[in-house]
């Protein structure tokens, strides 16, 4: 399964119905999660490394307007 990151966080930046709190809440939630699972030598699912991306992008992108 291919994810297009560039896509997807477009998306995500044009929908108004996400708030910037709603972003920052995603990215602190995965943020912690990924430290959780470092910290406990739990290996890392590549779509949370993708929705990570896909979040930092959108944030970026709505940021940039």
């Amino acid at each position: 399964m291919k994810i297009d990151v560039t896509k997807m966080s477009s998306r995500l930046a044009s929908d108004q119905t996400i708030s910037d709190y709603d972003f920052w809440r995603a990215l602190k939630t995965i943020n912690n999660e990924l430290y959780r699972m470092e910290r406990h030598r739990i290996p890392i699912p590549m779509r949370m490394i993708y929705a990570r991306a896909i979040i930092k992008s959108a944030r970026s992108l709505r940021h940039s307007d």
